[in-house]
């Protein structure tokens, strides 16, 4: 009597134990896995984005010459000059095509991609130097 009585499911059981159900279940939390990750992103970009000096960045409008010259001091030693083909740090070509002002703004003064050294560029010079990063 108590092996049939152990045997017994409730319907809640039932239907979790169906393939059926056990599919939706697992699509539903890759959902909510999916939706909470965005929303991390989302925010994290917003944070970057909210960010006073990255607002005077964006403010001002760049002189890719100056940039050049900026990148040539600070940046050539890792990056091999202006054809930017890495030795260090990784070739910068193209380098605008898959990372956002705000992501090259973070790139360069965050320090947090090491060998990369923290770079804290006035407001200014940063604009030049991604209106130059932005012509590779």
């Amino acid at each position: 009597m108590l092996r049939e009585i152990k045997n017994i499911k409730t319907p809640v059981e039932e239907r979790l134990t169906q393939p059926k159900f056990a599919v939706q279940n697992i699509v539903a939390i890759a959902v909510i896995i999916a939706i909470t990750l965005c929303i991390a992103f989302f925010g994290v970009y917003l944070s970057r984005v909210s960010d006073p000096y990255v607002q005077q960045v964006l403010a001002h409008s760049g002189d890719p010459s100056k940039g050049k010259a900026i990148f040539q001091i600070n940046c050539a030693g890792c990056h091999q000059g202006v054809f930017t083909q890495g030795s260090v740090g990784p070739n910068l070509q193209n380098v605008a095509g898959h990372k956002s002002k705000v992501g090259l703004i973070y790139q360069v003064t965050s320090g947090k991609t090491p060998p990369m050294p923290k770079f804290q560029p006035n407001p200014q010079e940063m604009a030049d130097l991604l209106s130059y990063l932005e012509r590779l």
